[in-house]
């Protein structure tokens, strides 16, 4: 069935295109928020060619499709229905949701359209260490290009979230971008050279205190908050202004106002926070005897059923921009390849030769990191292959844990993560410790006590 035919049955069977409310997408599922979900019909879209699977995330309808194809799907359907403030409708597609799922839904929509250009530094990163693992000669100028390729996009990483956060709250991208640039402006202090004594922070005296500014390189909350608010004021501003002042009125007091919100007040108080919720994690993950690795690789996918699990990208994201490695990409990356070994497990042991070729293909792309059809489609579907790789998981992550492993990119797990962990042979023997442990656990588990037949 070609691309076209699979989103005009997804139309249909989710009460045509009037029905949607907003639509958007990860990498692998298409992520509807419907009017009314009754007219949703989950039979027939379970049995549409190409998806691999259907749930509920809260009042959110998410239908797997695949990396790639869910793209393609995501651009027919929403290419003459539905336009981008449609889409990006904000604080109402959060509105009932619980506070956990609100604040992960919230990092995840934000998050979604920059982790591309994360991995991409990722890869970068990994692939530059690898060349100098092998001592590979590079001359000063190469290493400027290298570091360039490297460091930008974590360098200005508040731009990133100021860019996507606004959008998705209905405001205007640009005003998110020249935000974003403000909170590390060049005549900011890095806070880093001033945590090492290299720059002094600008000083001002307010009511008596002194208020330390510095710049925000490489943070997530207080980009995020600032845009949000911005969104806020240029959509009530929008409302108010005549159309003849707002060209001029609107950008003028949202950037005034969000710009001084967010150096004097907005920024230092959640840069604070910020700083208090990395440190308290950082202490987790440094628990002894790996126990910090094993409560994250054996709940991790856990977490990824309930939805709520981009809540730790902004972890991760801090964790390279502060440190240059992540340790929690290392806790994980087991949990995914032991999902992966049970669903191809299920697909060896059943019998049925149509049901063992689909359950063998979707634990593919889970070797490759994305679980979600392994999951969705097999594992949890008997329910013990899930319980097995999520054993398999929370023993990577304790070796993990033990082994003080640690990637230097983000987004990339299982096999294509391998490049991360490239900066040294020690580093990259440690990724095949953790991903063997992962294996070993959860395919055995699968093999000798999940019956085919159930």
């Amino acid at each position: 069935m070609n691309d076209k035919a699979v989103a005009k049955q997804i139309i249909e069977n989710i009460g045509g295109k009037e029905n949607i409310r907003a639509v958007n997408h990860c990498s692998t599922r298409l992520r509807l928020t419907l009017e009314d979900n009754s007219k949703i019909n989950e039979d027939a879209i379970e049995n549409i060619d190409g998806v691999k699977g259907q749930f509920f995330s809260g009042q959110q309808y998410q239908i797997i499709l695949g990396t790639g194809f869910v793209n393609r799907i995501y651009n027919i359907v929403t290419g003459d229905t539905i336009n981008d403030s449609d889409n990006n409708s904000g604080d109402d597609l959060y509105a009932n949701m619980s506070l956990p799922k609100k604040l992960s839904r919230i990092l995840g929509d934000v998050f979604i359209p920059v982790i591309p250009v994360l991995v991409a530094t990722g890869l970068f990163s990994g692939l530059i260490n690898l060349l100098k693992a092998f001592e590979v000669p590079m001359d000063e100028n190469m290493l400027a290009i290298a570091t360039i390729l490297m460091k930008t996009a974590f360098n200005f990483l508040p731009v990133l979230i100021a860019w996507s956060a606004i959008k998705n709250f209905g405001g205007s991208p640009v005003i998110g971008i020249v935000l974003g640039l403000m909170l590390v402006a060049p005549q900011l202090p890095n806070p880093n050279d001033v945590i090492n004594g290299d720059a002094a922070p600008i000083v001002f005296e307010i009511f008596g205190f002194d208020l330390n500014i510095v710049g925000y390189q490489g943070s997530v909350l207080p980009a995020l908050v600032i845009a949000i608010i911005a969104a806020k004021v240029e959509k009530f501003l929008r409302a108010k202004v005549s159309d003849v002042l707002d060209l001029i009125v609107t950008p003028f007091v949202t950037l005034l106002i969000s710009g001084l919100l967010g150096l004097f007040v907005v920024g230092p108080l959640l840069h604070f926070v910020e700083s208090g919720v990395l440190n308290a994690a950082k202490i987790f993950l440094e628990l002894p005897f790996g126990i910090g690795g094993l409560i994250i690789g054996g709940t991790q996918q856990a977490i990824v059923v309930t939805g709520v699990h981009h809540i730790f990208l902004a972890l991760e994201t801090n964790l390279l921009a502060t440190t240059g490695f992540n340790p929690f990409n290392a806790m994980i990356t087991g949990g995914i390849m032991a999902q992966a070994a049970a669903a191809l497990t299920v697909g060896i042991k059943t019998k049925n030769k149509k049901k063992r070729g689909l359950y063998m293909s979707s634990s593919l792309p889970a070797f490759l990191g994305i679980t979600e059809p392994a999951i969705f489609g097999v594992n949890l579907k008997f329910g013990t292959p899930f319980l097995f790789a999520l054993c398999g998981g929370a023993a990577s992550g304790l070796v993990a844990g033990m082994l003080h492993a640690a990637g230097t990119g983000m987004g990339v797990a299982a096999l294509p993560g391998i490049v991360t962990y490239m900066y040294s042979s020690s580093a990259i023997v440690d990724y095949f410790i953790i991903h063997l442990v992962a294996i070993a656990v959860s395919s055995g588990l699968t093999y000798f006590f999940f019956k085919a037949e159930e």
